[in-house]
């Protein structure tokens, strides 16, 4: 019996996306940008120098077909991957109507997004009267402070100390369809955070917005803020069974690492496995050796996006391709007889884009361990069917396996 293993470099888009004129990144549309490519040319001539330098280097990921995804996504160059794949691989484009991170997974597990997510205005105040004393109400509080589209690092840098010395908790909101709190771990503490954004989700869900967030940070206003590792997603659950809940269902395990478990309100998982990108590589390190056989592993590494997409940090970023690239090495080569590694993204976030959202692109399809060969654009919910038929359990949804 094989084991899978999808893996999700969260926002390593390559581009192409046909839709992408009706997505922006504020006045501008997404057309063009391309996540992967555009780091590649920074890299190759030297505008991404910072704890790094000269080409980006991925020889892993361009072995599986990297860079050739990207020529096939958007006809843009990768320079320095030009490798000759010798895995399968292609890539992919979504159908639901977000550039977001339920609806790239979803859709990755097999379930489109049936409806339109409610976004807030890019206004101040964001939120309705009604949602604010609301917020304030189940932070036991007079108000709130943010209100507003943000930035998750800078409004903690600009209303830290505000919120340390109010205690009034900072709600804020992106492009996504999110509704984000940023608290103190000590002086608001973490438990009440987290009650807190338990007692708004149920108002939000039924308004159709996809995560409440839980945003803990430490530090302060002498030392500065930090985000910590205990976010929290309350996600919107999904209206019909995913990937998970068909392994599950046929009677094999489960293993959610990083996010995995929030994004899917743990429907159709049996552990869970968090920490920063590190130490989910440590666990994604420990699930190769230790998963049964007929078992999914399903894994997201995020800090591409958190850490240097929404930060528009090109060296950053390029500095994780080329860490990532060097530990999945090391794991491909323990892969099973039998074993199938899919690595994917769920969206785009071109760090050298206008704005600090995500973008609109189609994503690669790398598989290791079933050969090589080009398997075509395809969809993202031809993902989750070529994974149960990779495991020979039944698939639900529109789905198409490629395999």
């Amino acid at each position: 019996m094989s084991r899978a293993f999808l893996v999700v470099m969260d926002s390593v888009g390559i581009g192409g996306a046909p839709d992408a004129d009706r997505f922006f990144n504020g006045d501008m549309p997404d057309t063009g940008a391309n996540t992967l490519a555009h780091i590649a040319q920074a890299c190759a001539e030297g505008r991404a120098e910072e704890g790094r330098s000269g080409p980006l280097r991925v020889p892993n990921l361009d072995a599986l077909g990297l860079g050739a995804a990207t020529r096939l996504a958007s006809g843009d160059e990768t320079p320095g991957l030009q490798a000759e794949p010798i895995g399968l691989w292609g890539c992919a484009r979504e159908h639901s109507r977000g550039k977001d991170t339920p609806s790239g997974h979803w859709e990755l597990a097999g379930l489109p997004v049936p409806w339109d997510w409610h976004y807030f205005p890019d206004t101040t105040p964001s939120f309705p009267n009604d949602l604010s004393r609301a917020a304030a109400q189940a932070a036991g509080t007079e108000g709130i402070l943010g209100d507003c589209h943000a930035s998750g690092t800078a409004i903690i840098a600009e209303l830290g100390a505000e919120h340390m010395r109010t205690g009034w908790p900072i709600c804020y909101t992106s492009a996504d369809s999110v509704f984000q709190i940023a608290a103190h771990e000590e002086s608001f503490g973490l438990e009440r955070l987290l009650d807190m954004c338990r007692a708004l989700a149920p108002r939000l869900h039924d308004m159709k917005v996809g995560r409440v967030i839980a945003r803990p940070f430490v530090g302060s206003p002498d030392t500065g803020f930090t985000r910590t590792t205990n976010r929290k997603d309350f996600a919107i659950l999904p209206p019909a069974p995913v990937l998970t809940n068909w392994v599950q269902d046929a009677g094999r395990r489960v293993h959610a690492v990083g996010k995995i478990g929030d994004i899917f309100s743990m429907q159709g998982i049996d552990t869970l496995r968090k920490g920063s990108d590190a130490e989910l590589m440590g666990h994604l390190s420990d699930l190769v050796d230790e998963a049964k056989e007929g078992s999914l592993t399903f894994a997201n590494f995020v800090e591409f996006d958190s850490l240097f997409g929404h930060r528009r940090d090109v060296s950053g970023y390029a500095r994780a391709l080329e860490w990532f690239d060097r530990e999945i090495g090391a794991l491909l080569s323990r892969l099973r007889p039998g074993d199938m590694m899919l690595l994917t993204a769920d969206h785009g976030n071109d760090p050298s884009w206008i704005g600090t959202d995500h973008t609109r692109e189609q994503v690669p399809v790398l598989i290791a361990g079933l050969g090589a060969g080009e398997i075509g654009a395809v969809n993202f919910a031809d993902i989750a069917a070529s994974i149960a038929t990779h495991l020979n359990i039944p698939a639900q949804g529109p789905g198409r396996s490629f395999l």
